[in-house]
């Protein structure tokens, strides 16, 4: 878990288009004052504050490293109960839904065979999609206790994945989060429907995303994805 946080953050200073401001917004979760990550860095809390204001240019690997470092260790000699906040959180969240990576990429095509499935929105797309894992969820829990700062947890290692909605009613929810969301799967699952809401068609052709239906049962549909 620890490590898993790590990467977190680091991850999200290194890509934000205002890493010192991502910084700031980090310390502060873990309740750290910018004296005290300072004495920790040994460096001024002058340099903390520019670092977050964005007055210093962008901060490197290392920088990222051992701000990252600090925020844990700190936290730790408070007790760690920040991030036995974030363990506990993230148990919660994983019994919500399961992330499979596959050993290499495979067309979405061979993908909609290997479920039994069937195309009912943007078969066209199909050639140009691939397929790296998969995410398997309960379309209900997810929606409805999922954070929203926690949805790109869905996507594992890469974007380029299924996304296979269990318990889904119409299709209609998943797809309306799917289309507010900034980063988009590259085929979607609605498992047991017959009949797929009108609007989720529409909200699929838009975002071109095909959309699959399958009554394969989950285990089963498990054990045929675990070869690839």
């Amino acid at each position: 878990m620890t490590e898993g946080l790590k990467m977190r953050i680091a991850g999200e200073i290194t890509l934000s288009s205002t890493p010192g401001g991502t910084m700031k917004k980090w310390r502060e979760i873990f309740g750290i004052t910018q004296a005290e990550l300072g004495k920790h860095l040994k460096i001024s809390p002058s340099t903390i504050s520019d670092y977050e204001g964005d007055r210093r240019k962008s901060p490197g690997i290392g920088v990222v490293h051992r701000f990252v470092n600090a925020l844990i260790d700190l936290d730790a000699g408070k007790g760690g109960h920040v991030l036995a906040k974030f363990r506990e959180s993230e148990e919660k969240t994983e019994r919500l839904f399961e992330v499979h990576e596959f050993s290499a990429g495979i067309s979405a095509s061979d993908f909609v065979d290997a479920i039994d499935g069937k195309v009912i929105a943007n078969e066209d797309a199909l050639p140009a999609k691939k397929v790296y894992g998969y995410t398997l969820m309960d379309s209900l829990k997810v929606i409805l206790m999922l954070p929203a700062d926690e949805f790109p947890r869905l996507y594992g290692a890469m974007a380029e994945r299924a996304f296979i909605f269990t318990r889904v009613s119409t299709g209609r929810s998943p797809m309306v989060v799917i289309r507010v969301t900034q980063t988009k799967p590259s085929v979607v699952v609605l498992h047991g429907l017959v009949q797929v809401d009108k609007l989720a068609i529409k909200i699929a052709e838009r975002e071109r995303i095909p959309v699959i239906v399958t009554k394969k049962e989950v285990d089963t549909l498990r054990q045929d994805l675990a070869k690839f």
